[in-house]
């Protein structure tokens, strides 16, 4: 018979999931999992505290699995923290499932408990320790697998979480459910059997229940086979991480928060789809819209989809993707005595000058004479219609021919500013100055802008 306590120290050392000193909280259902996680914590000599979820979905049952785990936690002589949750009404309110919605509201509450006020201490809480198993991981992988999650949701769950939930561990990771049974029942553990596990209306029980049984009748070794792929997978999505890096390098150019991709070199990329969804699948686009994509490499310029939070535009030779444009105030007041002024994305600095002086010609800074404008100033963003005289020309210009000429795209269009004076445009910030303004040699006070972005 398997030592589950050795094997249980040598994976959580293998894994680097936790240190002898660490102090651990550990998440307590009352099942079986849990109270034999609680038994080998306390055997290997950890220092843990028990947290209960109680999510007042079985009545009388749910209060009777927090008071077995309040009970459990005085046996062990440990701290006992207990949350209720309203889970049915917060799976309304957020259109979620049951367990969708049991998972979000455990989660974040395991995660405050680790920098809440009362976590302060000399000797805080380091870890979230869950008891999910072996047996749990496979049913994880079938679901994935069925809903379509591609190689990373292949590889089940991991040992550590990365990210927001880095401090989310799971030591039992390794161990099979018989050996969990096996250890409960040589160690006389009391645990609670949770009714709505038998249950086929949730997606995880149908598949423990009704899906592994039909596979086991004609694949025996089905269990066998597919915790030895979740480790084959890891190794591939390695590879497969290297392999889309390595091609994402090449082809996506970043300017601030925009990302600019050849049409050229995109249309020649093997396995396209696989590496625009990589590309995308973070800013919110779907796999069902990689056709959509697809299609701008064939595109006129102008031609876009939308996410939630950004937009993909093809652009003459290139496809841009940047987010969208935030929607807020869109007029601001600039008065005399103003030095600096946040809008937007953008922030601007004000300085008063005395002519003569050397005149800057980047385009992010422009020099005005004071004598040609009155305050306040305001600051828009430029709408159709729009004209000025730009630098140099006698002639007025519609900013929409403006921007034609410039080459900008609809994502530069979107994202433009004005400085207007009387109901005249002072400067298209970041482009050029109206003629009408600009420093003359019977200037005597220069206004200087000076504006830069906020990544």
């Amino acid at each position: 018979m398997t030592n589950l306590l050795q094997t249980f120290r040598e994976f959580i050392q293998k894994e680097n999931l936790f240190r002898a000193k660490d102090r651990l909280l550990l998440a307590v259902s009352g099942g079986v999992d849990s109270v034999v996680l609680c038994e080998l914590c306390k055997q290997a000599g950890y220092d843990f505290a028990i947290a209960h979820c109680n999510f007042q979905l079985r009545d009388a049952e749910s209060d009777g699995d927090e008071t077995f785990v309040k009970e459990l936690a005085s046996h062990y002589a440990v701290p006992f923290l207990v949350k209720k949750f309203d889970t049915a009404t917060h799976a309304r309110e957020y259109k979620l499932s049951i367990q969708e919605a049991a998972r979000e509201l455990r989660y974040t509450w395991f995660t405050g408990l680790l920098s809440a006020e009362d976590n302060k201490s000399e000797n805080p809480y380091q870890y979230i320790v869950t008891a999910h198993h072996a047996n749990d991981n496979v049913e994880t992988l079938l679901m994935n697998f069925f809903k379509g999650t591609g190689i990373q949701g292949l590889q089940g769950m991991q040992a550590r979480e990365g990210g927001l939930h880095k401090n989310i561990t799971r030591p039992l990771l390794f161990a099979r459910k018989q050996e969990i049974l096996s250890f409960a029942t040589e160690h006389n553990l009391l645990f609670r059997e949770d009714s709505s596990n038998t249950s086929i209306k949730y997606s995880r029980n149908f598949i423990r229940n009704e899906v592994m049984p039909l596979l086991q009748q004609v694949y025996p070794a089905v269990e066998d086979n597919l915790v030895d792929n979740i480790a084959r997978y890891k190794d591939v999505q390695v590879l497969y991480r290297q392999a889309v890096d390595a091609i994402c390098k090449k082809i996506v150019h970043q300017h601030g928060l925009e990302m600019h991709m050849p049409v050229l070199k995109l249309a020649k990329t093997a396995a396209l789809p696989t590496v625009l969804f990589e590309i995308t699948r973070s800013y919110g686009f779907t796999p069902g819209q990689l056709p959509g994509i697809i299609q701008l490499l064939s595109s006129e310029s102008g031609k876009y989809i939308d996410s939630a939070t950004h937009r993909i535009l093809r652009n003459r030779k290139w496809l841009i993707m940047a987010p969208l444009q935030e929607t807020g105030i869109e007029h601001y007041l600039l008065e005399e005595q103003d030095n600096k002024l946040v809008f937007g994305k953008l922030e601007l600095m004000i300085e008063k000058k005395s002519s003569p002086q050397p005149l800057d010609v980047d385009t992010q800074t422009a020099m005005i004479d004071m004598n040609e404008i009155r305050f306040p100033l305001m600051i828009r963003r430029w709408k159709r219609g729009d004209y000025f005289y730009p630098l140099g020309m006698a002639k007025k210009k519609k900013l929409s021919r403006f921007f034609i000429d410039q080459k900008m795209s609809l994502i530069e269009k979107e994202n433009t500013w004005v400085i207007e004076s009387d109901k005249r445009i002072v400067w298209v910030i970041g482009r050029r100055i109206d003629d009408r303004f600009k420093v003359k040699i019977s200037t005597t006070q220069i206004l200087k802008f000076q504006v830069k972005s906020q990544l």
